[in-house]
């Protein structure tokens, strides 16, 4: 049998505190008790039966006084009694009043109540009697031909499964559902009978379907999902039949249940590998996609197209649908649209790049005109890699990109416009044809920035990559018109003194006196909130960072201008043009010294930038050529040495993806033929149904068993000792959201143990799901018993507890062994994940946790000790390979890993090998953890400090 048809019993909930009833109570209440009074003494004889009792006494009550009873509720009362009571002697014979029960159940089957027939029904699946049964076949046969659907679709069940356990009571049972199937109407009971025919006749179920199959798109959802399984259990087993089917595969596809059109499409797929069933499968997800308004459901099927996508063969087909995929992009969750974004990458060709980018610019400035929300920055950061990914790998399109995406160098969402300034750096650096247009579109945008952050940065590219006369001297018109009036200090005090008495003409003397009498500047302060809002409009961008204290972008701007004016003097050989445009930025950079010194700026500067603007002054005046070229060329030379290191690491993982995808067979490769293929060893025609379901009861021995070290052995924990009177241990299986516990019980003693009870509790954020219920060991027996542990988020977890017992005959308390305990490893949830080098800055200063852990280990290698905790955290390497070549006694490199949960966890290696201790000295240093949760940062730094400790050379 499969795991699905495993027989299911009915189980109780019993809550403990209450005492158990007496025998003898129970039976009063049977034989004198109102409908209430025998309802509450049947659920307690239910329950005391369920708990090992054996209550032999009340079955004659029972069919004497309850039996005859058609109150609804005891009735289905009666048919859990029935299903849980011994219904044989010790020797194995069915008790004598048994055949009474079964003359009653043969009057259910005929009661004109539709329900009772067809829970009665429900019920006669579960029995494992054939006497008992065998007097019900005609009622049960009867009962095919009821006028209600719901006896009729149980009576189906019944036949299936008595057929299926008995055959010899009804051997025409597929001949008689057929007859039945070719009759019926209703949708439920073809389904059932329909699904009786797949297990116990699949030929009559295949002539069924052959006999209809023009008519299957007009089933109802229930029986197209059934035929959709047969028709891929066929075709599976065998592979001659897919021409005969694969047509009605593809009408499924327009089938109205979404449920139907998604296995039918997954179904198609492991059929056919023709282009065409690709497509049309593709077609149908996308179709899936985007009519769909669960998220879940999106995300689902979007995995199986990355599936499909997987496949070489496959890759072709879908890069002609990249236009439909991006009709997902109207759905408004970020996370599904970050899978489409990245799909639609993976998928761009020289074909459709062009088509691809016509969509993302319309997005793109879509976003532009929608209400702020949280996520719409995000995306819009999505678009702009995504352009500039395109951009980068078809470099015709990046004309097309940059005059859409410079727009947002002036957005206030800082992100997004920082992403565009790193596009726009590698592009202005690399298509040298571009750079014209790119420094005028950059001339155009200048003022408008608002980020101080953005316009370091635009600075920088404008005094990198301006080469002609008239951009130098736009350049300079942009840089004055952004300070605004020079001197600063002078012009802002007149400002002050202007706005403390407008209707007077100020002259220059009381000014100067009015800085020389107020020492701190006080009154600006007092001043600022009477008119701020004028102040603000009127104050130009950089004129405002500088009096807010950011002097890092004068020190840009020194640079800068230091730069454009070297440039300028090589470019124009007038004496007097050169000193006049070296003296307009020498007064630039003075001026802004004279800012920094005075009290006006919100913070002073720092010497670091007083340095920065002092040299470069220092540069201008002496003009030197060395100075020229480290200004000039040395810069730039470096930015080209990052950005084709950046692109040779790119290359690097794009190769080492298409290798893993692209299926090569060596020499000496053993063939497998199909025909000659044991059956378990037929790893890629498995039978996806079969596979799902196990995955779905959390049953994957399958890939287990394919690596020995991960087999259950491994897993099995011993709670207590081989001498004690009872030996338990666990096998931990860990699931996703859930860890189940398969505890084996041991009785080591001659007694035999009651109410033997394995009591749990948890530590950290685990939650036992229910309480194992108690158990009779007889003497040396052992059991399994179950328990579900779910798990909330990572952290370590500690499950302890103890198993309690009473032994037979023994006056005493109850005994007690206490278990050892299972420590729930943090590793089970964290996987390895990738961010960008903005992503994990930002996520460092924004969480709140930090675990320092010293190193404290015995490995003298500063690379063997990062793959170590590596390996042993389950983290990735954020910091390029390159970065850590070489050897120079120190290391420093970024980890991130994610948990299943969606938490993120960050570290920082900072290691270095103490020379002075000679070359056998251990590595010494530090590693740093941050996370959001308190739980994850000290379970990540348990787990290094433990697994440095460990290591042994």
């Amino acid at each position: 049998m499969t795991a699905a048809e495993n027989v299911c019993y009915t189980l109780i909930n019993v809550p403990m505190d209450s005492e158990p009833p007496s025998e003898i109570s129970l039976k009063n209440d049977l034989e004198k008790g109102d409908v209430k009074l025998k309802t509450e003494a049947l659920k307690k004889v239910i329950i005391m039966i369920l708990n090992g009792e054996k209550l032999p006494g009340l079955l004659m009550t029972i069919i004497r006084f309850v039996l005859p009873l058609q109150d609804h509720t005891i009735k289905k009362l009666l048919l859990v009694f029935w299903e849980i009571v011994p219904k044989t002697t010790p020797d194995g014979r069915l008790l004598q009043e048994m055949i009474l029960v079964c003359d009653a159940y043969r009057k259910d089957l005929q009661h004109p109540n539709e329900f009772i027939r067809g829970s009665t029904l429900r019920f006669l699946c579960k029995l494992k009697e054939a006497e008992l049964l065998e007097p019900l076949m005609p009622a049960i046969r009867a009962c095919l031909e009821h006028r209600h659907s719901y006896v009729r679709r149980n009576a189906v069940l019944a036949i299936y499964t008595i057929y299926r356990n008995f055959e010899h009571l009804i051997p025409d049972a597929p001949e008689l559902i057929h007859d039945f199937l070719v009759n019926e109407k209703d949708a439920s009971c073809k389904r059932n009978a329909f699904m009786m025919l797949i297990h116990a006749d699949q030929d009559r179920a295949l002539d069924y379907l052959s006999t209809c199959i023009d008519q299957v798109q007009t089933f109802g959802d229930i029986l197209q999902l059934v035929i959709v399984e047969l028709i891929y259990k066929v075709c599976h087993a065998n592979p001659s039949e897919r021409a005969r089917f694969i047509r009605c595969i593809y009408n499924l596809l327009q089938s109205s249940s979404p449920a139907v059109k998604y296995e039918a499409a997954g179904t198609l797929v492991t059929l056919s590998s023709a282009p065409t069933a690709i497509k049309a499968a593709a077609q149908c997800y996308i179709d899936l996609i985007i009519k769909e308004s669960d998220n879940n459901v999106k995300l689902i099927v979007l995995d199986r197209l990355i599936e499909l996508k997987e496949h070489p063969s496959h890759e072709r087909v879908l890069q002609d649908l990249v236009m439909d995929i991006l009709r997902v992009l109207s759905t408004p969750d970020l996370e599904v649209r970050k899978k489409t974004l990245q799909l639609a990458l993976d998928l761009v060709s020289s074909r459709n790049v062009e088509e691809l980018v016509i969509v993302l610019k319309k997005e793109v400035i879509k976003t532009n005109n929608v209400t702020e929300h949280e996520d719409t920055d995000k995306y819009r950061q999505l678009l702009v890699r995504t352009l500039h990914s395109c951009s980068v790998r078809f470099p015709d399109m990046a004309a097309n990109v940059i005059p859409v995406l410079m727009e947002f160098l002036s957005d206030n969402n800082e992100a997004a416009a920082a992403d565009v300034l790193e596009f726009v750096r590698e592009a202005i650096q690399r298509f040298d044809n571009l750079r014209p247009l790119i420094v005028e579109k950059m001339l155009e945008v200048f003022h408008a920035i608002k980020s101080v952050k953005i316009y370091r940065g635009a600075l920088w590219i404008l005094g990198e990559y301006c080469s002609t006369k008239e951009d130098i001297q736009s350049v300079m018109t942009e840089v004055r018109r952004s300070l605004g009036e020079i001197p600063i200090v002078e012009s802002e005090i007149k400002k002050e003194a202007g706005e403390l008495k407008p209707e007077e003409e100020v002259s220059v003397g009381p000014v100067q006196k009015l800085v020389t009498e107020m020492g701190t500047y006080a009154t600006q302060s007092a001043l600022s909130s009477s008119r701020p809002a004028k102040k603000e409009e009127d104050r130009p961008p950089l004129r405002g960072f500088l009096l807010d204290g950011d002097f890092f972008v004068a020190a840009s701007l020194a640079t800068t201008l230091t730069k454009i004016a070297l440039r300028y003097v090589s470019l124009v050989q007038e004496k007097k043009k050169q000193n006049s445009f070296i003296a307009e930025a020498m007064l630039l950079m003075a001026t802004i010294l004279h800012l920094g010194k005075s009290s006006l700026p919100k913070k002073p500067i720092t010497d670091d930038d007083v340095d920065r603007i002092s040299l470069c002054l220092k540069v201008l005046s002496e003009c030197s050529p060395l100075m020229n070229d480290i200004f000039n060329k040395e810069c730039r030379q470096s930015l080209s040495h990052m950005l084709s290191a950046k692109l040779e690491e790119e290359k690097l993982s794009q190769k080492k993806e298409s290798e893993k995808r692209n299926v090569t067979v060596q020499p000496d490769d053993p063939i497998s033929f199909m025909q000659l293929t044991a059956k378990n060893e037929m790893s890629s025609k498995e039978d996806q149904f079969q596979l799902s379901l196990l995955a779905a009861m959390g049953n994957t021995q399958r890939k287990e068993a394919a690596d020995p070290l991960a087999s259950k052995l491994n897993k099995v924990t011993q709670l207590t000792g081989f001498s004690d009177p009872v030996y338990a241990e666990a096998y931990v299986h860990v699931n996703q959201y859930d860890i189940v516990l398969d505890v084996l019980v041991v009785n080591q003693t001659s007694d035999t143990l009651q109410n033997c009870t394995l009591e749990l509790a948890t530590l950290g954020d685990l939650k036992l799901v229910e309480k194992p219920s108690p158990l009779t060991l007889a003497p040396h027996d052992f059991a399994n018993i179950k328990a579900n542990v779910k798990v909330a988020s990572t952290e370590n977890g500690i499950i302890f507890g103890n198993i309690v017992y009473d032994v037979s005959g023994a006056a005493s308390d109850r005994n007690c062994v206490v278990l050892s305990d299972i420590h729930i490893d943090i590793m089970d949830y964290i996987q390895p994940a990738s961010c960008t080098d903005a992503e994990f800055r930002q996520m460092w200063a924004e969480f709140e946790w930090e675990n320092k852990v010293t190193v404290n280990t015995n490995i003298v290698d500063l690379n063997e000790y990062l793959q170590h905790i590596l390996k042993s955290t389950n983290m990735k390497c954020l910091t390029p390979e390159k970065a850590l070549s070489g050897y120079c006694g120190f290391m420093a490199a970024n980890l991130y890993a994610r948990s299943i949960f969606g938490e993120d966890a960050l570290a920082n290696v900072s290691i270095e090998k103490p020379i002075h201790l000679g070359p056998e000295a251990p590595v010494t240093g530090h590693i740093r953890i941050r996370a959001k949760s308190q739980g994850m940062a000290l379970s990540l730094g348990d787990k290094i400090n433990l697994s440095q400790k460990k290591t042994s050379l």
